[in-house]
């Protein structure tokens, strides 16, 4: 009976660990929101549980523009050790710049001199300066700018932007340079944690030396109150736009209020500079988006550990046919003000019955999270109780189990089939030596 039981221990807790490792987040969840939105696709994310709170098209491949440098620097960062680290600015970057049809910030100044990466790197997110990524990119592939652009991809792909793909860190149009919303907070979120990348980031002003009479001047007016006019957002925290005709208007914005943290996405808000109306649409919708969240969703906890969800099947128990399984932590999510109870439900993903035995919480099954249907994340239901084991109970199912089972079955039929052999060939056999016997006599 002990082998029994420990066997039937080590089958309870590999369930458990396969449960753990199948109970990873998901998050495909867009709340009712009445704010006019102007991109064509739109992402917005509490950062404090990575919760979505909002979505659009967020998984549809547009331009990027100058959002690519956020991946220029993830892999500029991550190549150097010392961000003190000084850099000869060389005019053929300078060149390589000009001759693309693209514009300097003011990094071609220190031609001849060296800049460190810090500055370069503040001179790439502010102004969105294209000489600056120029020579980080020329440093850290040793000149070879296709090898720089490979190494954007390899990341991209080590960190799950399945649907990115970057042709020149700087974001100048080419139809095979693209991303979506979903990979460009994935990208930011990951740079997020980087050294410097915020408070960059979230910088309207930054002078090389104190003398300084040109700074390097932040073109996200969310967050500069001295030029940001009528855009600035008293609440945004950074990150970068960009701008390109085929792209669009293009921004990743965050903000922070009151304890609550956000992220909101916005790629191919309108553009056309063949016209007068180029009013800086993703600025004007990300700001109303924070505004909407801040006043209208809360951390709540609509499910505790200890509300029952359901009830499952356990098989060799000794005193019971079911146990009740609950949460196994308390839900603490992001949720509209004006929720009803009804509008959050539990659903397991597995009803079938379990063996005993079970310990108190013990993992039984993962389940889904749903908001008025829509699914949004995953959570273990655990054992409220613990239920032993009944030794008779699973002898006599398990023999029953051998007993119907196709392989037994196929045995039993194949040795019914020999026996009728058997008999017919010793039948045969009687009969021929009776015959010969008598033919004998």
């Amino acid at each position: 009976m002990k082998s029994v039981t420990r066997f039937l221990s080590v089958i309870s807790a590999l369930a458990v660990m396969i449960a753990c490792f199948a109970c990873a987040p998901a998050s495909a969840l867009s709340f009712d929101c009445d704010v006019e939105t102007y991109s064509d696709s739109l992402y917005m994310v509490n950062l404090d549980t990575g919760m979505e709170v909002y979505s659009k098209e967020a998984e549809t491949k547009r331009y990027s523009a100058a959002l690519t440098k956020i991946m220029t620097y993830i892999v500029a960062v991550e190549h150097f050790d010392d961000l003190n680290t000084e850099i000869e600015i060389k005019q053929s970057c300078i060149d390589d710049v000009l001759n693309q049809g693209m514009s300097c910030s003011g990094v071609d100044r220190y031609v001849g001199s060296k800049l460190t990466v810090t500055d370069l790197l503040y001179a790439m997110m502010l102004p969105t300066g294209h000489d600056a990524a120029m020579v980080l990119a020329d440093a850290v592939s040793g000149g070879n700018i296709k090898d720089f652009v490979n190494m954007m991809n390899d990341k991209a792909a080590e960190l799950g932007c399945t649907g990115t793909n970057f042709t020149n860190p700087f974001g100048i149009h080419s139809t095979e340079h693209y991303s979506t919303a979903k990979d460009i907070y994935t990208m930011t979120k990951y740079a997020m944690g980087l050294p410097m990348f915020s408070k960059i980031c979230g910088t309207s002003t930054y002078y090389v030396n104190e003398d300084d009479d040109y700074p390097f001047i932040t073109t996200n007016w969310l967050i500069d109150p001295g030029r940001g006019g009528e855009y600035y957002y008293v609440y945004a925290t950074g990150v970068k736009n960009g701008t390109t005709q085929e792209a669009g208007r293009c921004l990743v914005a965050t903000a922070v209020y009151d304890g609550y943290a956000y992220m909101c996405v916005c790629l191919h808000a309108p553009y056309d500079d063949t016209k007068d109306d180029n009013e800086q649409y993703c600025m004007i919708e990300a700001a109303n988006m924070f505004r909407w969240a801040f006043l209208n969703l809360r951390f709540l906890t609509p499910v505790t550990k200890s509300t029952p969800i359901c009830e499952q099947k356990i098989d060799h128990a000794w005193d019971t046919e079911s146990i009740l399984l609950v949460p196994e932590n308390d839900l603490n999510i992001i949720l509209p003000d004006d929720y009803t109870e009804g509008d959050v439900r539990i659903v397991p993903d597995n009803t079938d019955p379990i063996s005993a035995p079970i310990n108190k919480g013990d993992i039984v099954t993962t389940a889904t999270v749903t908001y008025k249907g829509q699914d949004f994340m995953k959570i273990n239901l655990v054992a409220n109780d613990s239920v032993g084991v009944s030794p008779i109970l699973y002898t006599t199912d398990a023999i029953r189990g051998v007993l119907t089972s196709p392989w037994f079955l196929l045995a039993v039929g194949l040795v019914v089939i020999l026996f009728i052999v058997y008999v017919s060939v010793s039948s045969s056999y009687s009969k021929k030596k009776k015959h010969d016997k008598r033919n004998r006599s």
